[in-house]
């Protein structure tokens, strides 16, 4: 039962929250500030993480798979399959789940508990509009960049391995991320982050608009918020995965 409630509040608060904004001018001005706090500020640990995963799977797939009956372009083919279709996607929405999440439902909670939200109910401002379409449409947004700096930068940390080691030559590399590239699987990345960012983002504030109580209650709504958001995301990955690549 408890399941069914969260289910029909999620769904009512969605409901108000892509209601028409009271006022447009107030949406564009938050936009920008979202895009920056939500995208941009996230693009540090995009990079250091991809550039890091990147370099790792070259050196394991490598040293994972030293048969000669191999193709020499295998490591750079399996390390570019790798980030497009899992890891720029999926496992980096999942540590931004982490990241922005806990800081929305955090933002949004203390704003409930100060009783800032029921200051704007009382002067008749939708509060869950004013609040949450912003962030939604931030992130959204912001995270198919997100993902192909992801991508491109896994790939340079690959290429790094080759330039600094002796592990794998560059020209193996270069022939393996480039050996039998299909576009679909960029096309499939961005669509599976367009929708784990409307599942962090709309997760984490609802879990965030509905935290009644004190300081401690906040915490609990931002870890739930991260917990969650990170199930659903794996499980539409599953969906997602069964839908658009069988």
């Amino acid at each position: 039962m408890n399941l069914l409630k969260q289910v029909g509040e999620y769904c009512l608060l969605m409901k108000r929250v892509f209601a028409k904004p009271d006022s447009w001018k107030m949406f564009f001005r938050q936009f920008p500030k979202e895009l920056e706090k939500l995208g941009i500020e996230s693009l540090p640990i995009v990079i250091i993480i991809s550039v890091f995963i990147g370099a790792i799977m070259t050196i394991q797939t490598k040293l994972n798979t030293e048969n000669p009956l191999l193709p020499t372009y295998s490591t750079g083919l399996v390390t570019r399959d790798t980030l497009l279709l899992e890891f720029s996607s999926t496992i980096l929405c999942l540590i931004l789940a982490g990241k922005v999440g806990s800081n929305i439902a955090s933002e949004i909670g203390t704003m409930r508990i100060t009783e800032q939200i029921d200051a704007m109910e009382i002067m008749g401002v939708n509060s869950a509009n004013y609040l949450i379409l912003p962030k939604v449409a931030a992130f959204v947004v912001m995270m198919p960049f997100l993902v192909i700096i992801s991508m491109t930068v896994g790939l340079l940390g690959g290429y790094c391995v080759g330039l600094f080691t002796d592990i794998i030559t560059t020209a193996d590399y270069l022939l393996g991320i480039q050996y039998a590239f299909i576009p679909y699987y960029v096309f499939y990345s961005v669509v599976k982050s367009l929708v784990f960012a409307f599942i962090i983002t709309s997760v984490a504030s609802y879990y965030g608009y509905y935290a009644y109580g004190g300081a401690l209650d906040v915490g609990k709504a931002s870890t739930n918020a991260v917990v969650n958001s990170s199930v659903l995301v794996l499980f539409f990955n599953l969906l997602l995965t069964n839908l658009m690549l069988t």
